[in-house]
Formats: C-alpha cells, structure tokens, sequence
C-alpha cells in the first residue's frame, strides 16, 4: 500500500503559477504510475495528468495542455504538478492517485480514475479573476 499527501494549494491570482506535490510513503514509489485529477463544486471528477512509472511518458488533459506539467522525483516520492497561467476555472480540489503497475507496465499512463487505486485528501486550489 502507498498513502499519498498533497501539499502546494492555495488562493491565487488569474495568471499566477503554483505546484503541487504529492508524496508518497514507502519504499516502492517508483513502481506506481501517478496522476492528478481534479474536481470542481458539482462537477465530476475529471483528469489533469499523467505520469508512467519512471517519468518517461506523460499525458495532460487538453484543457491544462500547455500550461500545466505533471512531473516526478522518485528518488523523493513526489509526483508533482507545475501549474502556470492559472485560470478561474481551474478552480477545484486537486487530488494525485497512485497506480501500482509491473515491469510491463514501465511507460504506461493512466487518464481514468478507476484506474488508480490510491488517493490523496486533496488540496484546494482557488484562482481569483
């Protein structure tokens, strides 16, 4: 099992930039491709982005494409997620997700939530117009 913790939200200004972490406890992050997801107030939850197991691919959904950068340090268990340009509508709670996956699964990302089996509390990220 891993547990997950967010840390980096915040009240920010349109146009500001923020990151996220994400880390994870034990010793096997590196096995456990990771995402973040986000979900605004009635809205469902929906994905931000992506990471395999060692880095090496990355996805982003198209409404962050460009502005925002889902990244990892396994040698600190952190999964991070760099946020430029913040918008008011990227307004939610941010939640990273962990997915424990085989050598065979090493460049694989995952966009679903049903994908992913772990869970962070969450953070609160609030952009102001």
């Amino acid at each position: 099992q891993v547990q997950l913790v967010e840390s980096g939200g915040g009240l920010v200004q349109a146009g500001d930039s923020l990151r996220l972490s994400c880390t994870a406890s034990g010793r096997t992050f590196s096995t456990y491709a990771m995402g973040w997801f986000r979900q605004a107030p009635g809205k469902e939850r929906e994905f931000v982005g992506g990471i395999s197991r060692i880095g090496g691919n990355t996805a982003h959904a198209d409404s962050v494409k460009g502005r925002f950068t889902i990244s990892r340090d396994n040698a600190k268990n952190t999964a991070y997620l760099q946020m430029n340009s913040l918008k008011p509508e990227d307004t939610a709670i941010y939640y990273c997700a962990a997915r424990s996956t085989s050598t065979f699964d090493t460049y694989v990302y995952y966009t679903r939530s049903s994908d992913y089996s772990y869970w962070g509390q969450g953070t609160q990220i609030t952009v102001s117009s």
